[in-house]
């Protein structure tokens, strides 16, 4: 997983939640909600290889975060023992 790869769920002045990419001044991504800005944040990360995921509250404090696993598959293969 690379340090590099991390994104942060920040608030939108105008509305909705933005995902951001620490020093970017752009947002990867906008959602209505935290939840999808979430959603989006992890899908984006685990694409990339993994890394982490900073959600942020209404007031900018870091209020969670999550590891996303590289090679994060939806539908792994079942162990067959």
């Amino acid at each position: 997983m690379s340090k590099d790869n991390r994104r942060h769920v920040v608030p939108n002045k105008t509305g909705g939640w933005d995902v951001k990419k620490p020093g970017a001044e752009r947002s990867s991504a906008h959602a209505e909600t935290q939840a999808q800005a979430t959603a989006r944040a992890k899908e984006i990360v685990g694409r990339a290889g993994g890394g982490e995921v900073r959600i942020h509250g209404r007031d900018g404090a870091i209020r969670d975060s999550d590891t996303v696993a590289p090679g994060n598959d939806p539908n792994p293969p079942r162990d067959k023992r």
